[in-house]
């Protein structure tokens, strides 16, 4: 006779169901759940403990779509076990829904792998904690609006009682009171008996029930309730559960609702819908000009804060006045100024200095940044915005403190961002090319994805008695949650910042965006050759052009993981030859124009614009931009170390017009006059050749403030300082220049202030970060080693297997004689020990080696549970057994 294959026994727990799991499923579990690798348990037991705790089942339970949290929560009002028919009877209902069917072996596999259910079809099991987190209770009701079972809500009751209830139910009394539950629950769940026993009650009284039926169940009655209400108790339909207090059993409750656990089942998540749709070129020429807006708007930031921008608060931050200050600068919103202010953080080119008066200003790392290429400088800050858990839109709210959230300042990281942010670009990726998303349907997507744990219970009431019998109540759905979650503002504020960021254009994603998530072309550019080949394009969407409840049920959304710094890298590399062809090449000209003004038809060179930002002052920005020459810039100019000569040379070169008379007129005029007075510490002098000048200073009542005096005929003193003195006199008119203590004209330079070397700000995760592929193999492979330490059989003495665990009983205790001669005789036949060892700390551990070598006092063996090769000192083992051998 064949020999035929040992029938595999059902797992008695959830640690031998991760034992029959291979290496390939252990570690997706510990890619979906990080925490549990944290540190790596010893064995599979220990791991199955771990992922039964309070902390990790809340996050992985926070972690399922919404139709995957609607099984684990129909799960935990079913029995226990339960067979997957009455989990399926308890989604689609009596009539069915073939929506529900398609979906729920995905949500259940889904459930299996990430450890919260374990079991076969016949037997689902939902671990401990996560049935009692989702198991309705008084103080936490179920999302699925049901109350107890009969048997839970009878167990404090007399059994008199029970068996009045029996009797008026149309039920035999019984001679205990579990036989008589068992009965009146049967009758609870059998659909024609409960048919007939409904079809008794009055139509007043099934109006209670129907307002309880959906949740709350819970009720309040007076101590005398009106009829309508004692035909409902004495039948059983309502239980008391404390004075005044009533439930709606759960199979009652069940029953009118046609076997549904939930009043709204969602299989499907919801479609993101196109609110409007352009053409791809329209879409990526916009997105680059918002691409080039945005690298503009940085560098007016950083050149505004070059010589030194805005103190930090105490608090750390920017205080509400600078940021006024700095939108009125870039001539923007608030709150958009504060998105340009972190993104400039988050890309490591602002920070602040350091020093007792700390104050912000670019990093060092500015000035290679501004040498890049355009689109280079862009991916940096795109992908800075990817990643960050800082969320500028939470500036100008409040903590939990009631404090105002700053921009630059603290509290403003949620380590849901990046996730959000990439997976709705995600979402914009899998619309059709050109296509805008609908913000609201983003927003829905979402919550279906990451549902909101209920936090508490229905809204409404259960049936009151206030003697005339009258009741009232209300029921939720499946606690979806409300429009203004975290994630659903996040999910706005992304899509907007994205708009500025020109990672999308007019609301659809561009090329250069999709490939900055590291994603391949569109397939729709594939569809024309379909087409030509006689075939139909597909839909737009999944189930397009279905029926909702004929649709392919969807795969639950990726698990958006942070893309190694190699894979950004080269996302970052792919977006930028996407995007260098859409930006303007930089120009080496301007247009001089008769009215003091310059015309940049495009964006300028490096060398150019620094110099003609010194030179002029900017007068208006767009497609082109107008610089005015004032005798303010022009004497900032020469402030820097400039000459006459070098600016009337600098603007005959860079003109494609002539050089204006006005133009040269008004640099000759200023450049006379630069530097005739001399501004320099005494506590502040003036001096001046020609004492008539002096004489003019002293007669002008706008020099009063600054308190000079004449110390000689060529020199003036000042109680100002010399900053205060050299503004003053600006004021005035006077074009003075500072000099130094040897007498020569200092020179003022600007882009002069920089931090010290600082790094961008890292992220902060949302709990451990997922472990990479080698750590996971190490892990798997050191959890199968400690596994097998702990469940491998030893021998008793006699030499038989005495069914015992090697990890499961205290350590093996044997003399140094015996130890050393089992040991020797392992080397010589191959046999694998289970041995006591005591390191140098005095802990005490099993484990299981194969011994290869003894020599010197020392044991060198293949160490099972460590899965490496370990020398032992014999004075530390404090005993050895055999283990059995394998019967497979």
């Amino acid at each position: 006779m064949s020999t035929e294959e040992k029938p595999v026994s059902a797992p008695r727990s959830l640690a031998e169901a991760l034992r029959g799991r291979d290496d390939t499923e252990l570690a997706a579990l510990l890619r979906s759940r990080p925490d549990l690798v944290t540190p790596v348990p010893t064995d599979l037991t220990q791991l199955a403990t771990r992922a039964g705790t309070r902390a990790s089942v809340v996050r992985a339970l926070d972690r399922l779509d919404r139709f995957t949290l609607q099984t684990a929560q129909a799960l935990a009002v079913a029995a226990d076990p339960a067979p997957y028919g009455e989990l399926l009877g308890l989604l689609a209902g009596d009539e069915g829904d073939p929506a529900v069917s398609a979906a729920l072996p995905g949500a259940v596999r889904t459930l299996r792998e990430q450890a919260l259910v374990w079991g076969g079809d016949d037997r689902l099991r939902l671990v401990r904690t996560a049935r009692e987190l989702l198991s309705p209770s008084p103080q936490h009701p179920s999302p699925t609006g049901l109350g107890p079972t009969v048997r839970e809500a009878t167990a404090g009751m007399s059994p008199g009682r029970i068996q009045e209830i029996v009797t008026a139910a149309g039920l035999p009394s019984t001679h205990d009171a579990v036989s008589a539950v068992a009965a009146l629950t049967a009758l609870f769940t059998d659909r024609e008996r409960m048919a007939a026993l409904l079809a008794e009650v009055p139509f007043e009284s099934l109006e209670v029930l129907e307002r309880l039926v959906w949740g709350p169940p819970y009720g309040q009655v007076t101590a005398d309730p009106a009829t309508r209400l004692r035909r409902l108790l004495d039948r059983g339909l309502l239980l008391p559960t404390a004075p005044g207090t009533v439930v709606l059993p759960r199979e009652v409750a069940l029953h009118l609702r046609g076997g549904r656990a939930h009043r709204t089942v969602e299989p499907v998540p919801p479609r993101v819908g196109a609110a409007a749709t352009h053409s791809p070129r329209t879409v990526d020429a916009t997105a680059a000009g918002q691409a080039y807006t945005a690298l503009a708007t940085v560098e007016e930031l950083l050149k505004d804060w070059d010589e030194g921008g805005p103190a930090v608060l105490r608090s750390g931050g920017l205080s509400v006045r600078d940021l006024k200050r700095t939108a009125a600068a870039l001539d923007l919103p608030e709150q958009v100024a504060a998105f340009w202010v972190e993104l400039a953080y988050l890309s490591g080119l602002l920070a602040s200095d350091g020093e007792a008066d700390e104050r912000y200003a670019a990093t060092p790392a500015y000035d290679t940044w501004r040498e890049r290429p355009a689109a280079e400088r862009w991916t940096t800050l795109a992908a800075a915005w990817l990643t960050a858990t800082r969320t500028p839109g939470l500036v100008g709210g409040r903590d939990a403190k009631d404090h105002t959230l700053s921009a630059l300042g603290p509290g403003l990281d949620r380590s849901a961002a990046p996730e959000v942010r990439r997976r709705v670009l995600t979402l914009l990726a899998e619309l059709p090319e050109g296509a805008a998303p609908d913000a609201g349907s983003v927003a829905e997507r979402l919550r279906w994805e990451r549902p909101l744990r209920a936090t508490g219970g229905a809204a409404g009431s259960g049936p009151t008695d206030t003697g005339s019998g009258a009741g009232s109540g209300s029921g939720t759905g499946t606690g979806a949650g409300t429009g203004d979650d975290l994630r659903s503002r996040l999910a706005r504020w992304t899509l907007t910042e994205a708009e500025m960021l020109g990672v999308t254009g007019r609301g659809a994603l561009s090329a250069h965006g999709r490939a900055l998530l590291g994603m391949p072309a569109p397939a729709s550019k594939a569809q024309p050759q379909a087409e030509r080949a006689g075939r139909a394009p597909e839909p737009a969407g999944p189930g397009d052009r279905l029926p909702v409840h004929h649709r392919p049920a969807a795969p639950p959304p990726p698990a958006l993981t942070a893309p190694t710094s190699a894979e950004q890298a080269a996302a970052s590399a792919a977006a930028a030859r996407l995007l260098a062809p859409q930006l303007p090449e930089p120009l080496d000209h301007v247009l001089l124009q008769a009215d003091l003004t310059a015309v940049a038809p495009g964006p300028l060179r490096r060398p150019l614009a620094d110099t003609l930002g010194v030179l002029a002052d900017v007068e208006s920005k767009g497609g082109a931009t107008v610089y005015r020459f004032t005798p303010g810039s022009v004497r900032r100019a020469l402030d820097a170390g400039r000459a006459a000569a070098d600016l009337h040379a600098f603007l005959a070169a860079h003109s494609r017009t002539p050089v204006p008379q006005p133009l040269t007129y008004l640099i000759d005029d200023v450049a006379r006059r630069h530097g005739h007075l001399r501004v320099g510490a005494a506590s502040a002098y003036v001096r001046c050749d020609d004492d008539a000048m002096l004489n003019e200073i002293l007669a002008d009542k706008r020099a009063a403030e600054l308190g000079l005096r004449r110390l000689a005929p060529t020199v003036l003193a000042a109680q100002a300082d010399p900053i205060g003195l050299l503004e003053g006199l600006r004021r005035m008119g006077f074009a003075p220049a500072a000099e130094s203590a040897g007498g020569d004209v200092l020179v003022t330079r600007a882009d002069a202030r920089r931090t010290p070397p600082r790094t961008a700000p890292e992220p902060v995760p949302e709990g451990p970060p997922v472990p990479d592929d080698t750590l996971l193999a190490a892990a798997v492979r050191a959890v199968r080693a400690g596994d097998l330490a702990s469940t491998a059989p030893r021998k008793a003495k006699g030499g038989e297997a005495d069914g015992t665990g090697a990890g499961s009983g205290e350590l093996p205790r044997t003399g140094v004689a015996e130890t050393l001669a089992t040991v020797q005789a392992a080397v010589l036949t191959g046999e694998t020990l289970w041995i006591g060892y005591v390191n140098a700390e005095g802990a005490a551990s099993q484990r299981v080696i194969a011994p290869v070598r003894v020599e010197g006092g020392f044991v060198t063996a293949y160490d099972h549970t460590a899965d490496a090769v370990r020398t032992y000192p014999l004075h530390r083992i404090t005993g050895v057994a055999e283990l059995a051998d394998d019967e497979n």
